[in-house]
């Protein structure tokens, strides 16, 4: 498409968003039924407010430097905490035209917090930074998006303060524009996150501004680490970066699949982490996954796992959910696991 100098006005950009959310909300819309007239009348008018998973969800709000954001922790019901005992965070971030409780919805993380025992917090952008709820990972140029991650932090941080989490066993998931989120915060702060999970994201560093936002997300921008956000400490003397899980749909028509390999090149590089050869896996009837494992001396680091014919949607999500597709692989269980392995835990 040719350039036009009308791109970076606002009305230009406008347009782009609005573009941009029908096709993630076509390329997300779960398959109907064969039966199609008896599945419409329920799927018409889908719950603003899907069911609170059993269990604690306890509501929060963090002021950073971009302004306050909401929260809700969820706590698995029942728990019951041995003397002492700290407990794992898993911070889930959502994409764009999504809430956090529409996240957990689709996840049921919840499911596996109560079998491993760790919290879950979900973390609420406000319309007012993005009109369409989208977490401004792209906007580095004018320092919004660094502002937000040093805010989301400031909520983990709060979160931590008042319940009994494991600072040294956090790890950070997202799902599009989650996920370009969670890959800015795991860059920005490697010291303090223990695994980050990408699912359905463009490749960091892709974008300055939300113009750039939309080649990015096409896989036609260069991908590239930021600085950490350690004030003086130089880079070569900065943390590792943290393991990295990279999830994403071939058929993906919102979020190019191209940005999945260069993330897991990216992260590997930074790593020193050299690739495996892939493999298909498959389970049951459910999609299959190209699988690439990037190691550094026998330990995979990174993990890249391409779903076959899955869109723009949470992989094995609950059904009748937007942005989820329950035919594809158990995201929420490959997470875990992934996270679950940094953390020196047996129990998945």
């Amino acid at each position: 498409m040719a350039r036009r100098s009308r791109l970076f006005s606002l009305s230009a950009l406008t347009r782009a968003y609005q573009r941009n959310l029908k096709a993630l909300a076509r390329a997300a819309r779960p398959a109907r039924p064969a039966r199609r007239k008896a599945a419409v009348a329920p799927l018409a008018v889908p719950a603003k407010r899907p069911a609170r998973a059993p269990g604690d969800w306890l509501p929060g709000v963090a002021p950073g430097p971009a302004g306050a954001r909401r929260y809700h922790l969820h706590i698995p019901p029942g728990l019951a905490l041995r003397p002492g005992e700290k407990l794992p965070l898993l911070v889930m971030l959502h994409g764009c035209g999504q809430t956090g409780r529409d996240l957990a919805a689709a996840s049921r993380m919840h499911r596996l917090a109560a079998r491993g025992r760790f919290l879950v917090l979900y973390p609420e952008q406000e319309r007012v930074a993005n009109a369409h709820g989208c977490w401004n990972w792209f906007e580095r140029r004018s320092g919004k998006a660094a502002a937000e991650a040093a805010t989301l932090l400031a909520a983990i941080d709060k979160v931590a303060h008042r319940h009994p989490v494991d600072p040294a066993r956090v790890a950070v998931a997202g799902l599009s524009a989650g996920a370009g989120m969670a890959a800015l915060m795991a860059a920005l702060y490697p010291q303090r996150f223990c695994a980050v999970a990408v699912h359905s994201g463009a490749a960091p560093g892709t974008a300055e501004s939300a113009a750039t936002a939309l080649a990015a997300m096409q896989g036609r921008r260069a991908a590239r680490l930021p600085a950490p956000l350690m004030p003086g400490c130089p880079a070569p003397a900065s943390p590792a970066l943290p393991p990295l899980l990279v999830l994403h749909g071939d058929a993906d028509g919102v979020v190019s699949v191209r940005n999945a390999a260069a993330t897991a090149q990216l992260w590997a590089e930074a790593l020193g982490a050299r690739p495996g050869p892939e493999r298909v896996q498959q389970r049951g009837q459910r999609y299959a996954m190209r699988v690439t494992e990037f190691k550094v001396r026998g330990r995979a680091v990174v993990v890249l796992r391409e779903v076959l014919g899955l869109g723009h949607a949470w992989s094995g999500g609950a059904a009748h959910r937007p942005y989820s597709d329950p035919a594809g692989p158990d995201a929420s269980a490959l997470i875990w696991a992934f996270a679950a392995r940094q953390f020196g835990r047996s129990e998945v």
